[in-house]
């Protein structure tokens, strides 16, 4: 059974910072890809940051080119998001996706950026 939970999130400043975990549990790790979305009130949900699978080369949106890192550990089974130069507009619910032919989703974890 598939598992992800995220956790990491809280109330930051701006400029400040925060790392996101996603562990995941009930498949092949290293095998499928993996993201993070995001979605703000009153708007969709979207892609942040991307990675195929465990070494590859990650991909991100263009809002957070340059302040946010994607990394997955393989041997703790975990995806990570580090976040740095926050801003107000980072403000969102944080998700997790595997993607194995059908996604599968976090239970999503608060960000907040204010001062």
């Amino acid at each position: 059974q598939v598992q992800l939970v995220e956790s990491g999130g809280g109330l930051v400043q701006p400029g400040g910072s925060l790392r996101l975990s996603c562990a995941a549990s009930g498949f092949t790790f290293r095998t499928y890809p993996m993201s993070w979305h995001r979605q703000a009130p009153g708007k969709e949900r979207e892609l942040v940051a991307a990675m195929n699978n465990v070494g590859s080369t990650p991909s991100y949106a263009d809002s957070v080119k340059g302040r946010f890192t994607i990394s997955r550990d393989g041997a703790k089974n975990t995806v990570y998001l580090q976040m740095n130069s926050l801003e107000p507009d980072d403000t969102a619910v944080y998700y997790c996706k595997l993607s194995t032919g059908r996604d599968y989703w976090g239970q999503g974890t608060q960000v907040t950026v204010s001062s």
